[in-house]
């Protein structure tokens, strides 16, 4: 899958308080590992998710090898516009 940083990013400031750790925990990865998928570069606290950042508008292109976190996010951010 491929997604602008910008837009990567986008997704995660949108996420409502909480949404990291509940991601963490639905897929058992650390809150870390999720932060890096999202941009944060802190490795020796959380691993890398198979996450490559091409050069380009917007921040680049980042090439997802696995959309699991990015799924989980997208679902929590539909469940909030559904309680709005």
């Amino acid at each position: 899958m491929h997604i602008t940083f910008s837009e990567l990013r986008k997704i995660k400031h949108d996420l409502p308080t909480g949404s990291v750790k509940q991601i963490a925990n639905d897929l058992n990865i650390s809150e870390q590992t999720v932060r890096n998928y999202f941009g944060a570069k802190k490795y020796q606290n959380g691993e890398v998710i198979g996450k490559h950042i091409q050069p380009g508008p917007e921040g680049g292109f980042v090439a997802l090898e696995s959309s699991d976190i990015l799924d989980a996010a997208k679902k929590i951010l539909q469940q909030e516009q559904v309680t709005a």
